[in-house]
């Protein structure tokens, strides 16, 4: 098999990396990729979202799959503009068509989704500039906290949970008139705060049938104690403690199966990774919100605890018969800590040459993102810089692991949080 991934985070390092594994794997690239993807697959350098230059490298590479890393071209089309033409029936694209990347694309349509399928959430309201006044008036009479969340993709950056009324005011007049998330912030979607504690669940979907993977729990927020500005994500941790047998499967019952059978029932040809953020209230599941690819860095935590084969896992998703295959999973607890550049996820700079990448290190994987070659050497390229992941048997031990691995790794204005999995420690046996 030729395949090709398309992004540069540390969640395409990652597929190279699990995929460059299988002995199916032929010739792997991954566009436009990093440094780390480079020393593993051939980098091809290709915007995600140029489809014309996308179909040209699976015509000149002859790629047999296609594995879609980010949302923005799930969202723009990507799996429609190949399915148009005949030629690539026989192209296995891991993502779903424009109408079901809308679970992700636009919080209104999830959430009418979910309330139509009875799947359980918070309840909300949608507003749009010219209801601006009546907005208002419902950010005066409700209860506090409250949730603002921008309609559109807006890089993680687009939810607010305001306190009080001046909060969500100005989180109002951010989003629908300053347009500070743009078009994403046509509209808003005003919504009740779950007091829970969040995790992560993953699906793969074949379009009728669905596999289960690892769970796993990330922290947002650039500070230790969940402080400070919200990031793409500064950690996470696979298996999730606190999701217990009796909670999962409540999730399988009222919010997967309801979701696949919504997703047959609305017409919606969904292939691909299913990302479900969950709230457990009282150890019951309400969804906070849909994805429709991996999380990063959760599939940084996620990926090393699937013992399969996963070009064999992405034929199963073609061939529509994931009912007929039964995935491994490794019981051992997999942390991965992010280290990004100093003054993200605000202003910060590039170029700055890393140390210590190379090491005899068995213990740990690490998985690189905001990083680029120049001349012989590795530099930072972006606010996230890398994750070091980590497996043993508990997840005190992955995370002491990991931890001790970043110590051997520097650059100028290194930053990373000191506390992932600490706030799980309560729940272990």
């Amino acid at each position: 098999m030729n395949i090709l991934i398309l992004g540069s985070g540390g969640r395409e390092h990652t597929f190279a990396w699990k995929l460059a594994q299988s002995p199916k794997c032929n010739t792997l690239f991954v566009a436009p990729g990093n440094a780390g993807t480079q020393q593993i697959a051939t980098n091809l350098d290709i915007s995600p979202t140029d489809f014309n230059k996308i179909e040209k490298a699976v015509k000149k590479h002859t790629i047999n799959i296609l594995v879609v890393g980010p949302e923005d071209p799930l969202v723009k089309g990507i799996v429609n503009y190949f399915r148009a033409k005949e030629e690539f029936n026989d192209l296995i694209i891991i993502g779903p068509d424009k109408a079901g990347a809308q679970l992700e694309g636009s919080k209104d349509f999830s959430k009418a989704f979910m309330n139509r399928h009875n799947i359980p959430t918070a309840k909300s309201i949608t507003f749009n500039a010219h209801q601006y006044d009546e907005a208002i008036e419902y950010l005066e009479s409700h209860q506090y906290p409250l949730v603002l969340k921008a309609d559109g993709l807006a890089a993680g950056k687009g939810v607010i949970i305001a306190q009080d009324f001046k909060e969500a005011e100005i989180a109002l007049q951010h989003i629908l008139i300053d347009k500070k998330f743009k078009e994403a912030g046509n509209k808003v979607l005003v919504e009740d705060f779950l007091d829970g504690i969040e995790l992560s669940v993953f699906v793969l979907s074949d379009g009728k049938n669905y596999t289960i993977l690892p769970e796993a729990k990330d922290y947002k927020r650039i500070g230790d104690n969940d402080t400070g500005l919200n990031t793409g994500g500064m950690g996470a941790v696979s298996p999730v403690p606190f999701a217990k047998a009796e909670f999962m499967t409540k999730v399988e019952k009222q919010v997967i199966k309801p979701t696949i059978t919504g997703l047959v029932s609305d017409g919606i040809d969904f292939r691909g990774f299913l990302f479900i953020g969950l709230m457990n209230i009282n150890n019951n599941p309400f969804v906070i919100e849909y994805n429709v690819r991996m999380g990063d860095p959760e599939t940084q935590v996620v990926l090393p605890r699937i013992e399969s084969d996963l070009v064999e896992l992405f034929e199963a998703t073609g061939a529509q018969s994931l009912d007929k295959y039964t995935i491994k999973i490794s019981p051992k607890a997999a942390t991965t800590v992010v280290a990004v550049a100093g003054g993200y996820p605000e202003n910060y700079d590039k170029g700055d040459e890393i140390t210590g990448l190379i090491t005899n290190d068995q213990d740990t994987l690490t998985f690189q993102a905001g990083t680029a070659n120049v001349g012989n050497k590795i530099k930072t390229n972006g606010g996230r810089v890398l994750a070091v992941t980590a497996m043993s048997n508990t997840i005190p031990e992955a995370k002491k692991l990991a931890y001790k691995r970043l110590e051997n790794i520097s650059w100028k204005e290194m930053f990373y949080r000191k506390d992932i999995s600490n706030d799980l420690l309560p729940y272990l046996d």
